[in-house]
């Protein structure tokens, strides 16, 4: 079983290619519109709201960076089409202005005192499943899978962050709403592509739905407070 091309970090070698279908050119429609949607809905809301506010976490920023870093790796062994690629690099330059902008920039209104979330609580456990459970025993096969593991953490330090301090401001919970809503919308692709294709991939389903969990709370907050005008407070241990 292949993945679609969007989270297909590399084609394996003696593989034999399929001619294309009329199924095949509707996988591929729907994960473009994904990666459009990921623009959307994760870039470009951060960048435009960095120079502003203060709240973001570089870290998770960080870890973000580290998601695309290790999926895209295929740039240099695979081309799929030059959409695919040119979407691919925006991504990588934007995961990496959007760090610069925090700790280079900006660095004067970054709260470095409350994004103190240890890193290494995720990045170890998450490199050791990544050894343990993945498709194939393959350098880009395991790194792709460190970035599925990883994305569905990657924003623990930004709520650990809004916890510390003990609220957000409003910027930043519409941030968090249209990041964890591009997720929703990728379980929503997973459905109809098993539902039509009897697609399914483990492990990117199940990351992804421990992703949508911890933004459950969250979500709940943004509807009860954010939307009436509330200020948003975050009880959340990590």
């Amino acid at each position: 079983m292949v993945r679609s091309w969007l989270m297909e970090p590399h084609i394996q070698k003696g593989s034999q290619k399929k001619k294309p279908n009329k199924t095949n050119k509707q996988t591929n429609k729907h994960t473009g519109q994904n990666l459009h949607l990921k623009v959307f809905f994760f870039h470009l809301p951060c960048l435009s709201f960095l120079s502003h506010h203060a709240g973001i976490s570089g870290k998770s920023q960080i870890l973000f960076a580290l998601v695309f870093t290790t999926r895209y790796l295929d740039l240099f062994t695979t081309f799929i089409s030059l959409y695919n690629t040119v979407m691919k690099v925006i991504f990588l330059i934007c995961a990496y202005i959007t760090v610069y902008m925090i700790y280079v920039k900006f660095r004067k209104t970054f709260d470095s005192e409350n994004d103190s979330f240890r890193l290494e609580f995720l990045l170890v456990p998450v490199t050791g499943l990544s050894f343990l459970e993945n498709h194939s025993f393959t350098p880009l096969e395991i790194l792709w899978t460190f970035s599925i593991y990883l994305e569905s953490v990657a924003i623990l330090p930004q709520l650990f962050m809004i916890s510390k301090t003990g609220e957000a401001e409003t910027i930043t919970t519409h941030y968090l709403f249209f990041l964890g809503l591009y997720r929703a919308l990728y379980i929503a692709n997973w459905v109809w592509r098993y539902h039509t294709e009897k697609f399914y991939d483990q492990i990117a389903v199940v990351s992804g739905v421990v992703q949508t969990i911890f933004y459950c709370d969250f979500f709940y907050l943004y509807v009860t407070k954010v939307l009436k005008g509330k200020k948003l407070s975050l009880p959340m241990p990590v």
